[in-house]
């Protein structure tokens, strides 16, 4: 399932009953990052993005797709189904199929060409229709989540624990399907104002030389309206519905995640979503035209889906 997540742990698995035609989507526990992520939020915003996928694959496929989240209280593990109804006779398809192919976090420097606005809207009507929120802070409240996020950087690389998690995802996991090669980590910011993760390599200049980023990065909030489980699910599905949108319009995305992984950083960044009632802030996005990003390996079908026949 090609969907982003955490340190590309993909923590997620899936069982097809045959018969009524559900695709059960539960969490890998035993692939969640128990110290960078100890309460789960990113593994359900990671499942979020793999549902999004799903969806996006059966309704080009002819089917349409039920979803319901957390569908069974007593069953925390098992955060989504998608049943695969009969699609009405010439429904239109989203157009996004092709992109979950194509799209990969690129974490290299983008030029300083600027996103068209009407470009900016479609991306933020495609997390409102996840039922997000899609923000474009100005120049100060950009500054505002560089500081933020930075400042997560340097809690990350200082913290033992999540270090050694990190540097394990990147440095031979158990799994080849598993972790980041070296060929998508990209090189660090020469300025050293973009706050690319160093994933607990302390990779120096001589190691991968540094470049320089852009100077005026475009910075998109997604942000829920609680945050409860069932935000953290929708938040996924509207991050990858407009990282997909973003890839059909050639546009690169990485995402800033460091601040997300400290709760007092996460919520500074609550306040600068929007006017009016308080927003929780579930993923930090840089957009830009640049190269595209390698892809990360995957995990064998055979590894992730199940079926009951």
């Amino acid at each position: 399932m090609a969907a982003p997540s955490l340190h590309n742990t993909q923590p997620w698995r899936f069982r097809l009953d045959t018969d009524t035609r559900t695709v059960r989507i539960d969490a890998a526990a035993d692939l969640a990052l128990r110290h960078t992520d100890p309460v789960g939020r990113a593994v359900h915003v990671s499942v979020g993005c793999a549902v999004l996928n799903l969806r996006v694959a059966a309704a080009h496929f002819g089917w349409a797709p039920v979803t319901r989240l957390l569908p069974c209280p007593d069953r925390p593990a098992l955060l989504a189904t998608v049943r695969l109804a009969e699609a009405v006779r010439g429904a239109p398809s989203t157009g996004l199929y092709e992109a979950v192919w194509r799209r990969h976090s690129s974490r290299f420097p983008f030029s300083g060409r600027p996103l068209p606005s009407d470009l900016l809207a479609e991306l933020a009507e495609a997390a409102h229709l996840e039922g997000a929120t899609l923000r474009f802070p100005g120049r100060d409240d950009t500054e505002r989540v560089l500081r933020a996020t930075r400042e997560a950087e340097w809690r990350n690389r200082a913290d033992t624990d999540r270090a050694v998690e990190s540097r394990r995802l990147v440095s031979g996991p158990h799994s080849p399907w598993l972790g980041l090669p070296a060929a998508v980590l990209g090189p660090q910011d020469a300025l050293e104002r973009m706050p690319m993760r160093d994933f607990g390599a302390h990779r120096h200049p001589e190691v991968l030389p540094a470049r320089a980023f852009e100077t005026r990065p475009t910075l998109a909030l997604l942000s829920t309206a609680h945050d409860r489980r069932t935000d953290w699910l929708r938040a996924g599905q509207a991050l990858e519905h407009v990282l997909l949108l973003a890839t059909r319009r050639g546009v690169r995305a990485s995402l800033l995640h460091q601040a997300m992984e400290w709760p007092d950083l996460r919520r500074a960044l609550d306040g600068l979503s929007a006017d009016g009632p308080r927003l929780y802030t579930q993923m930090v996005i840089r957009l830009g035209y640049g190269p595209e990003g390698p892809a990360s390996p995957r995990r064998p079908v055979e590894e992730v889906v199940e079926a009951d026949v």
